[in-house]
């Protein structure tokens, strides 16, 4: 492995309702990335559970809960940073849930969490999302480091904001995390298309594990094609369509490459960018 690289290994995987199943392939799929010694293993969106809105609050875990507290053990165990997708999280005495991305150490230490800043709220094909019933939006983007690498952490439908990947370039990240569960209908054509923009305009890696499959409560597809798009918009790796695990070696070079020879990242003029003056002139 050349010397400036994130290994990175990107796991899919089919979810379904039964925390048990889901946490167990999760942990499977883990110790099989494992075996390629990356320096980081990424699973899904939602990996812990789908289902009804009363499932999620049901089945809903603290973060000292079980599922967290194992997947600690695991990367203590494998000696790997793990980014434990999102699962739904429940804090005492609050009235919805967080979406949250817990990224674990090679210690089991919680070194960072995200909470989903864009909670999904889309009408996709004849199904209506809510997801602002079940989920309280996050208000912090973050920024974490994974083997001294900034590394940006976002979640699914944040995609489709790119002010947010903006903000996560210039606090210096190299790569950013999109675990997902990304619909069939809008995944065919806009999940790649997505992904590569905002490769492209933030000169930076797109690492995106997705969930494959139907799932429930209704029998929706999710649109898998876990991919990596390097800082030039060119994908690099792409999963199947089933459960696996899929391992790249980011090219840090190649960041600094890309800004070097078009610099549009230091071209930037935010003394024209004045978003509440074009409020205004809206008004």
């Amino acid at each position: 492995m050349k010397p400036n690289t994130l290994k990175v290994s990107m796991v899919q995987m089919q979810v379904t309702d039964q925390v048990e199943v889901n946490v167990a392939k999760a942990i499977e799929l883990i110790r099989e990335a494992a075996k390629s010694d990356p320096d980081v293993i990424v699973l899904p969106e939602n990996f812990h559970l789908m289902g009804t809105k009363e499932q999620f609050f049901e089945k809903a875990e603290t973060i000292d809960g079980p599922t967290i507290t194992r997947l600690r053990e695991l990367a203590r165990e494998i000696g790997t940073y793990i980014v434990a997708g999102t699962m739904k999280l429940r804090d005492p005495g609050a009235e919805k849930l967080r979406n949250t991305c817990c990224v674990l150490d090679p210690d089991g230490e919680i070194q960072d969490v995200y909470d989903k800043i864009h909670t999904f709220n889309a009408q996709v094909g004849d199904r209506q999302f809510s997801g602002s019933q079940v989920e309280a939006a996050g208000n912090d983007i973050v920024v974490t480091k994974i083997k001294g690498v900034p590394v940006g952490l976002s979640v699914c439908f944040d995609i489709r904001f790119p002010e947010m990947f903006r903000i996560l370039a210039l606090k210096g990240a190299k790569v950013i995390l999109v675990p997902a569960i990304f619909m069939l209908h809008t995944g065919k054509d806009h999940w790649e298309v997505l992904l590569r923009a905002r490769a492209i305009e933030n000169q930076l890696y797109m690492v995106a594990p997705a969930t494959h499959g139907k799932f429930p409560p209704n029998g929706d597809w999710s649109y898998g094609r876990s991919m990596a798009v390097d800082p030039w918009g060119i994908v690099i790796a792409q999963s199947s369509d089933r459960d696996g695990v899929i391992t790249v070696e980011l090219d840090l070079d190649l960041v600094e490459e890309v800004r070097r020879k078009v610099p549009s990242l230091s071209q930037r003029r935010p003394e024209v960018y004045d978003w509440q003056q074009a409020h205004k002139q809206e008004e």
